[in-house]
């Protein structure tokens, strides 16, 4: 989607040799699992009849853009920091049981991004519209199964540092509604404190809604 970016100087930036320690890992990616209270967004989008898979990417999106870590990305052996990250996700065709993936910009507004998201989600007739951009976060929800841990394939492309989400059946615990909640990062860029500045924001915001 050909959003704006910057080079890093790899001489001059603070974590240039975390960043190389990681790159040269076997496996320079990870997964955590953590639990997001969603009463509120729930009881909030509910009543205004928004679609909750295309809210909750819209929401992820926009704490993850706020979080510097979440925007760097190898391109043409160079690191570079994306102005702005865009989304792609899963959709599934109920008839066939196969999904396809839905590249969307991301929008000003949640109301923007529903409808743009919803048209094109409809109207895409192929599984595969091209590879992936690198400014995009995935989003590959598993709403059938509340799970304590999930894994993902490895395409075997160890500078591919897209950050994944994804999360499973949400559930009642007592009074609230819990969301198991999972997010993949490349070590090089994301560390824990990063994806613990993540789970703050989201909760918030969700709090917020």
């Amino acid at each position: 989607m050909d959003s704006k970016y910057r080079v890093i100087d790899e001489h001059n930036w603070k974590r240039a040799l975390h960043c190389q320690i990681f790159r040269n890992s076997i496996e320079p990616s990870y997964c955590v699992t953590f639990e997001l209270d969603i009463t509120n967004f729930l009881a909030k989008i509910r009543a205004m009849k928004y679609p909750f898979t295309l809210s909750l990417i819209f929401t992820v999106s926009k704490c993850a853009n706020d979080i510097e870590e979440f925007r760097y990305r190898f391109l043409d052996g160079q690191i570079v920091l994306y102005d702005i990250i865009h989304t792609a996700f899963t959709y599934l065709d109920k008839d066939t049981e196969l999904f396809k993936v839905v590249n969307v910009e991301i929008q000003d507004s949640l109301e923007r991004y529903i409808a743009v998201a919803a048209q094109k989600s409809a109207n895409q007739k192929e599984y595969f519209a091209g590879p992936l951009g690198n400014d995009v976060f995935q989003f590959s929800p598993m709403p059938w199964v509340s799970y304590t841990h999930i894994s993902h394939t490895n395409s075997g492309k160890k500078d591919n540092a897209t950050p994944l989400f994804d999360w499973g059946k949400y559930f009642e615990r007592g009074e609230k509604w819990i969301l198991p909640f999972s997010v993949q990062v490349h070590h090089s860029f994301v560390d824990g404190v990063h994806i613990g500045k993540l789970a703050d924001s989201l909760q918030n915001y969700l709090n917020m809604f």
